[in-house]
């Protein structure tokens, strides 16, 4: 299998917020209803081929603000030396003094320290030490499974949001703006120059496009996150309806009107 072109067409949908009438969520249905499934520590190759076990851990995480780096802190807090790596070296160099798990990147803003190329979140494969019990990849992630938490509580906001993306546009019709929130793939192309270097990416992958439900479902915590519930109620329905439509067709051997996300349908065939 093989990484799929990106810049292809998608079908999108647009709809107001039922909390807001003046905002507008314009939501990538070709995306969200893909069989896209994270599979790290299941065949990721990882976005750097030498190292392959980091995932997307390599350069650590960019904080959204303050209080999205306060909650990453209050997790860490809960951590122990058994489930995590590098907990002794994010321990404060004063009593009573803050854990050291941030750092700034070249344009002084505030990210997830990093230690030996890679997030100090993320134990490494083949860790092995006295009373060590954690597994590798993010710790964070650990953390929220071991007590029953949705990983939205405990990473960066970054990181339990991709692969989705909100990003926000402003329409403008006659003497009136209108806000547009974006709901849609973090495709390669969103990195921008930095998407280049990757030797490997997911989203468009086809070896990631083998789900057992679509982006829309799986991910539904992350995006009542981004939405509000009430909104992606409405998202849902959308989905739930397209989805339907798709597998009437097949079963009935009709033509499909809708774009299809190429990395799921090859991952199909």
């Amino acid at each position: 299998m093989s990484e799929i072109k990106p810049g292809f067409a998608r079908d999108w949908v647009e709809f107001s917020d039922p909390n807001d009438p003046e905002e507008i969520f314009k939501c990538d249905l070709t995306w969200l209803t893909s069989y896209w499934t994270c599979i790290y520590g299941d065949g990721c190759k990882g976005v750097f081929e030498n190292r392959p076990n980091a995932g997307c851990c390599t350069e650590g995480a960019m904080y959204s603000d303050e209080d999205d780096e306060e909650r990453v802190r209050k997790a860490a807090a809960d951590l122990t030396p058994e489930m995590w790596q590098f907990y002794d070296q994010a321990r404060p160099k004063k009593p009573n003094g803050q854990l050291r798990i941030s750092d700034l990147d070249e344009d002084k803003e505030r990210k997830t320290r990093t230690i030996d190329d890679g997030c100090i979140f993320l134990n490494r494969k083949g860790y092995e030490a006295p009373g060590f019990t954690g597994n590798f990849g993010c710790v964070l992630h650990h953390l929220a499974q071991k007590e029953n938490r949705h990983f939205v509580d405990t990473k960066p906001d970054v990181c339990w949001q991709l692969p989705l993306r909100r990003s926000f546009e402003t329409r403008e019709v006659g003497e009136r703006e209108y806000s547009i929130t974006v709901i849609g793939e973090y495709e390669r192309l969103a990195w921008g120059d930095g998407g280049d270097d990757f030797d490997w990416y997911c989203t468009s992958n086809t070896d990631a496009h083998v789900g057992s439900e679509p982006v829309y479902i799986s991910n539904r915590t992350e995006l009542q996150a981004l939405m509000g519930e009430a909104a992606y109620a409405v998202l849902a329905e959308h989905c739930d309806k397209r989805v339907q439509g798709i597998n009437d067709a097949k079963a009935r051997s009709l033509p499909l009107f809708v774009i299809q996300h190429p990395a799921s349908i090859a991952a199909g065939k």
